[in-house]
């Protein structure tokens, strides 16, 4: 055989295994698309506080490809009513049932929120859950807060996470490059909204999931797993950070996928 006869069959031999391997590639992928049956193809993802919705890609990627519809909220983080109206407008624009999520402070939001009819369930990502007529900051009672989470409040209301604590607090499981790029990007809260109370417990009516970060440092992990218990959220753990939103986007989008199948549609 000679030497460019062994190229050509080298590379057809290639060329034939990146094709199978595409082909498996693509299999998979679709194995992994949402029948034209399902009831529940809408989801609504609600991010926290010092963040905004951009860190919900990776999330978003996965639950596109399987077929879902996802839109995602930009929260002013200015009041609760404000950041409830922004996702209220987000589930009007929704063509049928939806999941509503939310990731940390979202899930303040989500649980006043979540009572409209489009939504048919929710899920806490390392996220709040308060009961009507209560406010978000008495979720803390009773808990410690790791120390690595130390807020800079402005003179203004506004609350920022610590700069220099910033990666260890929030962000510990990114690159320094990203933690750094979050921290600069932060968007700060007005701190007066963890006092506002809630009117409605939209988990007290609808199914509710719950992932929660096993190396959060924004939160004690007695609190989390306190407020997954109380609001019966099936529970999700995965060792993260309190950006487990985004740096577990395939756990967070299962979870997602699985509260969508299981999910009893409010309207169709």
């Amino acid at each position: 055989m000679s030497a460019k006869t062994r190229h050509i069959l080298s590379a057809a031999i290639v060329s034939i295994g990146m094709a199978s391997a595409t082909v498996t590639a693509i299999g998979a992928h679709a194995a992994d698309r949402i029948p034209d049956t399902q009831a529940v193809k809408n989801v609504v993802l609600v991010h926290g506080a010092f963040a905004d919705g951009s860190g919900w890609r990776g999330v978003y990627d996965d639950l596109t490809a399987r077929g879902y519809r996802v839109t995602i909220v930009q929260n002013p983080l200015t009041s609760l009513a404000d950041d409830v109206a922004a996702t209220r407008r987000a589930l009007a624009r929704q063509n049928g049932p939806s999941i509503l999520v939310g990731h940390s402070w979202g899930g303040t939001v989500i649980t006043e929120a979540g009572i409209d009819p489009k939504v048919a369930g929710l899920v806490y990502v390392s996220a709040l859950s308060p009961d009507a007529g209560e406010t978000t900051a008495q979720q803390y009672e009773g808990f410690t807060t790791p120390p690595e989470f130390v807020l800079d409040v402005h003179s203004d209301g506004y609350g920022y996470v610590k700069p220099q604590q910033f990666k260890a607090g929030f962000a510990a499981d990114t690159s320094d490059a990203d933690a750094a790029f979050m921290r600069d990007s932060q968007v700060p809260i007005a701190m007066s909204a963890f006092g506002t109370k809630l009117t409605n417990a939209a988990w007290r009516t609808k199914p509710s999931w719950a992932v929660i970060a096993t190396d959060d440092k924004a939160f004690d992990q007695k609190m989390l797993q306190h407020m997954a218990r109380r609001i019966n959220a099936k529970v999700t753990e995965v060792p993260a950070s309190h950006a487990v939103f985004m740096t577990q986007p395939k756990v967070v989008a299962d979870v997602i996928d699985r509260a969508a199948k299981d999910a009893v549609p409010a309207v169709r």
